[in-house]
Formats: structure tokens, C-alpha cells, sequence
């Protein structure tokens, strides 16, 4: 063990000390064996645990066999390991310890009386309720210590000595309570902090893998509370959903005071660094519950120096992370029996035994069951004879669960006897049973109208006696679990009820079809008084997080409501907003067939469904079936003559942004001018859908390289989005990355990164680090970096851009594709051309599967390639795909369009390499001839100048040196008036470096 900044005394031979401690008590031993050390001795660990059938007197004596003396560290938890009676332990403390007292010394770590025959060990030194330094000075007198020590060298609570016990971490956030009856389990907690200490820097994630009820949660939470002197900063978040995961992290930010605003993403990323950095706490421990959906949360896992603990019943995890899976299995016999009689001191162990054999040893149900029996005057015997006849289940209460044994019916026992003492209690659980099971915040439930509760809740919700007297039965008998607020900054804080699945689906089952109907009628109006109605403002976004998980337990799907489709619609659109599109998709796939279920095929709700649905999907890059859905909707508006002139225009916009994915862009074009024209007509230049359209305007014409005029569209935007929406609006943020994006494609780079750099760091703060807006604003100031020289830099943001995109994001998503076509040319520019070519293959081939190999992008990635098989010195390979590219281009796009020039500037090199030079001279005369008469080009747009250096390369290899002398110097003074005359390209050009073009794809 170490300690830091200390004065330890040397190891002094002879001074040898065993402790002996419950692993419940472990803290307490690491504290005392570190606190002992100091002063010199040689400390030993030994865990003492008593199976039930060794008999006392027996183990304490196993104690003797060791050397030196044995510092027992004495709890309640010490004593009823077994669990043994006092009259035992006396009996076996007279016989053992009596006759060795020298060698005997004990403490007190508990407030619980102790058996009476302790005073064998010549009395017990207390340490519970002290200070750190009391308790250590208490230590040092009981073992004889003489020397002294400079307290003030001593770090308590520093960063490598271990925590006194009595002390929480310095950040503490939503553990749950510690088990005082929590049994065994003693491998599997030393295996998870074996693994955890063993596992590099940024591997420490362990899973730990059980099937419901066999108390996954229970292992985490002890070994948080027995190894938290080992971490600064433990922090606990419910993981089954998604939405509450980055809530519940991005909380952690002020625990940590960290220095942020109160914007959702900035709080995720600060958090996200700190922890990866290690500061200000490198010991730090996060817990992930109930995770059982990895695909979906993978990418909010911490990383850093701290250690991950997540419980799931999914083994997917192991693919995942670096994670070490451990199995959690149902008690042994031998713990099932102990726990019962520490749960239910009343029952004896052969009835432990028959009641486990009953319940199949499932912690859950033995928790449960013996809870109340605890309470109850009926015996086991009893209670198993009501299992075997199920004479006390309710109708309909037996489910599918995953265990073969009679959950169903041992809930259904306890839930009427529960019934007959706090019917209130009952009541509060039947409707947390209408929220989604695992955490249930309790700022939900009151959000209920009273006049929608059910009579015996009404009253409650607002009598705080009432209330605690429901939630504390409800935890006496582990029904439920509660977490009191953990934020004081959170104003909705009101702490969770926690509801495990198992219960939550046995609940719902034995309900009848009316209280159903009365309680999930009453979830569904909380949930819509929750609905904070604003999806676009990223400061409820943590609202919505907490809403989304329970619209399908409450019923909301299904709903005729008005409110429930309204709030529904709200949570898509922040799904969509917050880029969290899978899960988006899904809920609206669920709601579509809902909808369908409840209103036919044809109703009028659906249309606008359909659309959001269409907006997720395309946001995926499915774009032929956004159009397939689209160009439906409208055909059967025109059919059926139904909807108004602002529903076809927005069917017509989300067309419109359908073709622009599919390459398009004259068709969209088309139907973008409809759009705008029709909404200016109607709501006004100011209406935000009306900003909308005209941005999608400049996004088309973007995609035409007509860069000017997307220019003056952005700027138009990005004028009224200030001032009708402030400044830190999402969509006036993507404006500024539109309008940087027109400035940088125009060659204007200084001026694009003058405006990228400050809207990188507003976007991080309000939407995110590894939000998909924010990923695409930082690619357009990585390229801004590229086009102004800094290639080394921009090498570094672009690898790092792609890791996220695929983590966050995944593979095939469209804005991963775009990063990773940008990062491939950058790495063939570094010379790193193998892996330009993997990668470049790669989007080629996705983009080839999913657009079709006559699209823009799918031309233009192999442009690329052909500049990686020249680099590598396969120029007739490169020769001929360049020329099937140019066909291609030109007929997808027309002879003028900026990126059929790029393709047209690097053919004329290949010519010009394979001898055809009058060919090559041919085709960049023309090529830079159509760039100066371009709208958005002209004689001094960078591509123009580079278009011009090629030619004079071609004129030299002519021996037209005259020409090609004057077109070089027109082509300098151009780049040293718009670049600067140290302006890499410019410096490129005068070295006379042939240059090239490098295709890069678009935001659609």
C-alpha cells in the first residue's frame, strides 16, 4: 500500500498483523492496514467468511494459524455471517480467543451491540463516528504504537491513500442506498475489482451479465460502497435509455465544477473531456444500469483513467469498449439461506432452505417474499402451499418471465398483503407501472393534473407524510427503489423511483382493462403538462430525454388525444434536432403502426408522421425511400384533393431535400424555388419555415456549384435567423457553418475561417461535442485549415472527426462518409497512401451501394482514387478511371460544373504523365477557359489559377514557352493577390508542382 506526501516509519521485524474483517467491512481494512504501515508494521488481510456449515469455534481458530497478532475488525456483518447466534459466538469467543487475548486485538466499526463474550478480547477500541484522525490515533494506542509522526505530512483523503470510511468521495452522485442485508457474492465483487485494477488506461469497463431479478444492480452498488476509498468521484446513471444516460452525464458537469453554461451539449462535452483527461479526478468510477441496449449508448461510455461498471442482460457488450464480462447467477443454496434469514430473522435456516428451494433461489423474489413474511404471521410452510395451489394469484397475473419458478404468484401474495396495510402504496405502483420500467423521475408523476389521479392519490401527491409513508413500504419490501434529487442545480430535481422490470410487467398484467385505462390516462396528461413544447430550444432537451422513454408504457401511442399526437410529434422533432436518429426512427415506426391500428390506413395524422419519418430516415442517407414516401404523400393529396397549400409545400420541401441526396440537383432546384416562393407568399420572409426553405435554396444551389448565389441565400438567412432566433439558435449556428461553407468554396479561406472558428466553439457549447451539427461544422474548419496551409493540423482534427462520426454516428452514416473522403485525400496529401486507399475504397463502395455508380459522389470519390493510383505509381490505371470519370460527371452534371472542371484539371495531369501532351494541353485550355467564365469561379478563383498553372505545364511540355510563361505569370499574380505570396498554393505554383483537385462531398 501507498500513501502520499507522508512519514512512514521503517518496517520494524517482528511486527506482523493479520486483519481479519467481513467484506462488507472492507474499507474499514484498507484504511487501518494503510494507517498501520506508516508506523512500520507488516499488515495481512483475511477475509473471514463462515459457510454455514463450519462451525464458529473452528474458524477462529484457523485465525491462530497465522503470525504475528490478528486485529479483528469487528460489525454486525462479522458477527451474523452465517448468520450464527450470539449464544454462539460467546461460547466460541470464551473457547478461542479468552486463552489468546495477547495475540487478540479488536475495533468496533458499527454502531450494533456486540455479543457479550467480545470482552474476550480486553475490550474493543470503537472507530465509528470519529474523524480520521481521532480514529488513527485510537488505532496507534491499541497496538502500542510509541513512535510519533508529523500529522501534518499525512494526506488523509489524498490521492493515492485510501479514503477514511466514514468519508464519501468528493463527487457522490446517484448511488443507491447501500444493501445492509446484501449477501455473499464475495468472488464476483473481488473479480470486478481485480479486472478493474488490472486493465490498462481507458480498459477498465466491466459488464457484469445476469437475466432478470438476479440482482446485477445489488453487486454494482456494494462494490461501489466497499471500493469507494479507491475513487475521488463515483457517479451512478440509469442506462436503459439513451435520452436519460446523457441527461444524468450531463449532470455530472457541475458536480465537477466544471465551467460551463447551462446548455445540454456543452455539459455532455466538458464532461466527456474531464474524464478522459483525468481532471480534476483521475480515480473516478461511472456506473451504467440496466444497459441492456449497447448499440444504442456505446458511444456516451466514458473513457479516460477511471474504471466503467455496466449491468445488462445482453452479451453484446463484448464486443464493445474493451469490456470484461462477468456472469451474475442466481444465490447457491448456501447464500440464498443466509440472506433469507438476515431479510427474515424469524425464519429458521430449514425453512430458508424450503423457501429457497420454492422461489429457485432468485434474489428478487427471495428479497421480496421474505420481506414481508417478515412482517407476516404466516409460516413458510404456508406460504409454499399457497405457490403450489396459486388460491391467492390474481386473475390474469401469471406471466412469461425468465425463471422457471412462480415469480408471478409470490408478487402476487405479497402485493395483497401489501394491499391490506398501505393501500396507498399499491396504488402509487400500479401507476409507475404506466411509466416505463427502471427509472421513473418523480417530477413526472407530479406532473399529473390531481384531477387525473385516481381518488386514492390525489391527496397524496401533495401530502408529503403520505407520500413517504407509500414510497418507505414500498422499499421496506424491495418493490421499489428510491434515489432522493442528487443535483441542487436541477430545479426539477425530485429524485426516481426505480422499478424493476420483473415487477413492472407483473404490476401491469394483473390489472384489470378499466384500471388500466385510469392509469395510463393519468401518465399520459403528466406526460403532456411535461412537454416543455419548444423541441428546437436545446435547453429542454434534458426534459424531452426524460419523456421519451414512457410514451409506449403510458399508452401514448395509442391515444386518441389531441395532446398525446402533438407531444409525440415534439419528441420526434427533438430526436431529430439532438441527432439521435435511430431511436427517433423507431419511435416513429412504433407510432405509425399504432396510428394505423388505431385510425386506418388514410387518416390525415399519418401524412404528417410520414414526413417526420422521411426527415429521420433521410438523415441516415436513405434517400430513395424518403422519396418513395414523399412523392406517395403527395400523389395521394392531389387523389384525394385533401390538405392545404403549407402541407404540399412541406411534402414538396422534403422532396426537394430527396433529390438533393440522390444527385438530383436540377429537379431540386425546382422544387426548392416552389417552396420558398409559395411560403414568402403566404407566412412572410421572417416565418422560421420560410428561413428554412431558403436555406435549403442555398443548399441546392451549393450542390450546383453555383457558389455565389448560395452565398447571397446563406447570407439572407443568417441576417434574419439573428435576429428573429438570437444568436446561439441551433439553426442560426448551422447558418454561420453554411455561410463559411459558400465563403471557403468560393477560395475565400481567411474569411471562412474568421467565421468558422468562433461558430466550432458555440456549437460545442449548445449542441454538443459529437453532435452530427456540430461534427459538420468542425470538418468545414478542418478544411478551412487544409485549403489555408495548415495540413498538419487539419491531418489531426479530420482522424479525429472520423473516430467520432463512426462511434457516434457509425460507419455508414452520411456524415462519417463525407469525413472520411475529406481525411482520405488529407492522408494521401501525408503520404500515407495505403490507408487513403482503404479508406477511400471503403466510401466508394457504400456510396456505389446506396446511390448508384452514376451519382455525383459515387464520380467523384473515384476521381479521388485515381489521384491515389497515380501517387502510387499506376498511372494507366489512374488514366483510365479518370477518363470514365470526366464521361460520367459530364453527363450528371454538364460541362461547366465546378466539380466536372476538378475532374477534367486532374485527367489533363494523367494525359500529360502517359505522353498525350497535345491532349492534355487541349483539355486544361479548356478546362481553365470554362472555370474564368464560370459565375461562381472566375479568372481569380483558386480552382480557375489552378487550372491556369496546369496549362503552362502543358505549353512548357509543348515548347510553347512564351505562352506558357505568360499564363504561369497570370496565374502567380492571381494567387499572390486573392492567397498571399506564402500561401501554399502559391508557393506550390511557383515551384512549378502540377497541381490537382480533390472531390469533396457536399451537405445535402
Amino acid at each position: 500500500m501507498q500513501g502520499s506526501a507522508r512519514d512512514t516509519v521503517p518496517l520494524v521485524e517482528g511486527r506482523r498483523i493479520t486483519i481479519s474483517h467481513a467484506g462488507y467491512n472492507r474499507a474499514w481494512a484498507v484504511w487501518i492496514a494503510d494507517r498501520l504501515e506508516r508506523y512500520g508494521w507488516q499488515v495481512a488481510f483475511q477475509r473471514f467468511d463462515l459457510p454455514s456449515g463450519t462451525p464458529v469455534h473452528e474458524a477462529l481458530n484457523d485465525l491462530l494459524l497465522v503470525q504475528g497478532r490478528i486485529l479483528v475488525v469487528l460489525s454486525d456483518w462479522y458477527f451474523k455471517l452465517g448468520p450464527r447466534t450470539d449464544q454462539e459466538w460467546n461460547e466460541a469467543l470464551r473457547a478461542v480467543v479468552a486463552p489468546n487475548s495477547a495475540r487478540f486485538s479488536a475495533v468496533s466499526v458499527s454502531t450494533a451491540p456486540m455479543p457479550t463474550a467480545s470482552a474476550a478480547f480486553g475490550g474493543t477500541t470503537e472507530l465509528w463516528g470519529l474523524g480520521a484522525r481521532e480514529a488513527e490515533r485510537r488505532l496507534a494506542q491499541l497496538v502500542g504504537v510509541i513512535e510519533t509522526r508529523d500529522p501534518a505530512l499525512d494526506t488523509l483523503s489524498g490521492a493515492r491513500s485510501p479514503r477514511f470510511p466514514m468519508e464519501l468521495p468528493r463527487v457522490w452522485g446517484g448511488v443507491p442506498r447501500r444493501n445492509t442485508r446484501f449477501t455473499g457474492r464475495e468472488r464476483l465483487l473481488q473479480d470486478i475489482h481485480d479486472q478493474m485494477q488490472s486493465a490498462e488506461p481507458g480498459a477498465g469497463v466491466v459488464t457484469l451479465l445476469g437475466l432478470s431479478g438476479v440482482g446485477k444492480t445489488q453487486v454494482a452498488a456494494e462494490y461501489v460502497w466497499r471500493f469507494s476509498s479507491a475513487y475521488d468521484l463515483v457517479w451512478w446513471v440509469p442506462a436503459d435509455q439513451r435520452g436519460t444516460l446523457r441527461q444524468r452525464l450531463a449532470e455530472l458537469a457541475p458536480a465537477l465544477e466544471l465551467s460551463t453554461g447551462h446548455e445540454y451539449g456543452e455539459r455532455l462535452r466538458a464532461v466527456g473531456d474531464a474524464l478522459r483527461r483525468g481532471d480534476p479526478h483521475s480515480r473516478w468510477l461511472v456506473v451504467l444500469d440496466g444497459a441492456d441496449r449497447p448499440d444504442t449508448i456505446d458511444d456516451l461510455v466514458p473513457a479516460g483513467p477511471g474504471h466503467v461498471l455496466i449491468t445488462s442482460q445482453n452479451r453484446e457488450w463484448g464486443a464493445y469498449n474493451n469490456t470484461h464480462l462477468l456472469s451474475v447467477p442466481v444465490y447457491d443454496r448456501e447464500e440464498s439461506v443466509a440472506f433469507v434469514r438476515r431479510r427474515a430473522p424469524r425464519i429458521g435456516g430449514r425453512d430458508a432452505d424450503l423457501l429457497a428451494e420454492a422461489l429457485g433461489d432468485l434474489p428478487l423474489a427471495l428479497d421480496q417474499t421474505a420481506g414481508w413474511l417478515s412482517d407476516s404471521t404466516m409460516t413458510v410452510q404456508e406460504y409454499v402451499g399457497l405457490l403450489r395451489d396459486d388460491e391467492d394469484m390474481e386473475a390474469g397475473l401469471r406471466v412469461a418471465v425468465d425463471f422457471d419458478v412462480t415469480y408471478p404468484t409470490t408478487f402476487s401474495i405479497m402485493l395483497n398483503r401489501l394491499r391490506e396495510a398501505v393501500p396507498e402504496a399499491v396504488e402509487l405502483l400500479r401507476l409507475c407501472a404506466f411509466f416505463a420500467p427502471g427509472a421513473v423521475p418523480v417530477q413526472l408523476l407530479r406532473d399529473i393534473p390531481a384531477e387525473h389521479l385516481p381518488e386514492q392519490l390525489s391527496g397524496m401527491m401533495s401530502d408529503p407524510l403520505r407520500w413517504n409513508t407509500a414510497t418507505n413500504k414500498l422499499v421496506q419490501y424491495s418493490v421499489i427503489q428510491w434515489d432522493p434529487p442528487n443535483t441542487d442545480e436541477n430545479p426539477e430535481a425530485a429524485g426516481t423511483i426505480h422499478l424493476h422490470r420483473m415487477v413492472h410487467k407483473t404490476v401491469r398484467s394483473g390489472m384489470s382493462e378499466a384500471d388500466r385505462e385510469v392509469f395510463s390516462r393519468a401518465v399520459r396528461r403528466g406526460l403532456a403538462n411535461a412537454d416543455p413544447a419548444v423541441p428546437s430550444d436545446t435547453r429542454h432537451w434534458a426534459r424531452y430525454a426524460r419523456i421519451v422513454p414512457h410514451l409506449d408504457a403510458s399508452g401514448a401511442l395509442h391515444s386518441r388525444h389531441g395532446e398525446m399526437h402533438q407531444l409525440i410529434g415534439n419528441c420526434l422533432r427533438y430526436l431529430y434536432l439532438a441527432g439521435e436518429y435511430t431511436t427517433g426512427i423507431q419511435l416513429a415506426e412504433r407510432t405509425e403502426r399504432a396510428w394505423r391500428e388505431v385510425y386506418g390506413d388514410g387518416h390525415e395524422l399519418l401524412r404528417e408522421l410520414s414526413s417526420q419519418h422521411a426527415t429521420l430516415l433521410r438523415a441516415t442517407g436513405e434517400y430513395a425511400r424518403t422519396e418513395r414516401i414523399n412523392r406517395g404523400l403527395l400523389q395521394r393529396l392531389e387523389r384525394e384533393q385533401a390538405g392545404d397549400a403549407l402541407e404540399v409545400l412541406r411534402l414538396l420541401e422534403g422532396l426537394g431535400a430527396d433529390l438533393r441526396g440522390l444527385g438530383r440537383y436540377e429537379e431540386a432546384l425546382e422544387a426548392s424555388e416552389r417552396v420558398l416562393a409559395g411560403r414568402v407568399e403566404m407566412i412572410g420572409e421572417e416565418d422560421f419555415r420560410t428561413l428554412n426553405a431558403r436555406n435549403n435554396l442555398a443548399v441546392t444551389l451549393r450542390l450546383l456549384g453555383r457558389y455565389k448565389d448560395a452565398l447571397r441565400e446563406d447570407r439572407r438567412t443568417l441576417q434574419i435567423r439573428r435576429e428573429v432566433l438570437r444568436a446561439r439558435n441551433s439553426s442560426t449556428l448551422s447558418s454561420e457553418t453554411n455561410h463559411a461553407i459558400d465563403l471557403r468554396l468560393l477560395g475565400r479561406y481567411a474569411e471562412a475561417q474568421s467565421v468558422q472558428e468562433p461558430n466550432v466553439e458555440m456549437q460545442r457549447v449548445v449542441m454538443g461535442h459529437d453532435h452530427p451539427q456540430t461534427l459538420s461544422a468542425e470538418l468545414n474548419l478542418a478544411l478551412c485549415l487544409l485549403r489555408s496551409g495548415a495540413r498538419e493540423i487539419a491531418n489531426e482534427r479530420l482522424a479525429d472527426l472520423l473516430e467520432r462520426a463512426e462511434r457516434v454516428l457509425g460507419e455508414a452514416s452520411p456524415a462519417t462518409q463525407r469525413i472520411a473522403v475529406c481525411y482520405a485525400f488529407v492522408l494521401q496529401a501525408h503520404g500515407r497512401l495505403d490507408l487513403a486507399r482503404a479508406i477511400g475504397e471503403r466510401v466508394v463502395n457504400r456510396y456505389r451501394e446506396a446511390l448508384g455508380p452514376d451519382h455525383p459522389y459515387t464520380i467523384g470519390t473515384l476521381s479521388n482514387q485515381a489521384l491515389l493510383l497515380r501517387a502510387a505509381g499506376e498511372r494507366e490505371e489512374a488514366l483510365a478511371l479518370n477518363e470514365q470519370c470526366l464521361i460520367r460527371i459530364t453527363e450528371a452534371l454538364g460541362p461547366d460544373h465546378p466539380w466536372r472542371l476538378g475532374v477534367a484539371l486532374n485527367l489533363s495531369a494523367d494525359r500529360n504523365l502517359a505522353g498525350d501532351v497535345e491532349s492534355a494541353a487541349d483539355l486544361s485550355r479548356d478546362t481553365s477557359r470554362r472555370a474564368a467564365a464560370h459565375r461562381s469561379l472566375g479568372r481569380d478563383h483558386p480552382l480557375t489559377l489552378s487550372c491556369k498553372v496546369a496549362h503552362a505545364t502543358d505549353l512548357r511540355n509543348l515548347r510553347q514557352r512564351a505562352d506558357a510563361d505568360r499564363t504561369e505569370q497570370e496565374a502567380l499574380s492571381g494567387l499572390i493577390t486573392s492567397l498571399g505570396s506564402q500561401h501554399v498554393h502559391t508557393v506550390s505554383a511557383r515551384a512549378r508542382v502540377r497541381p490537382f483537385w480533390d472531390f469533396e462531398p457536399q451537405l445535402t
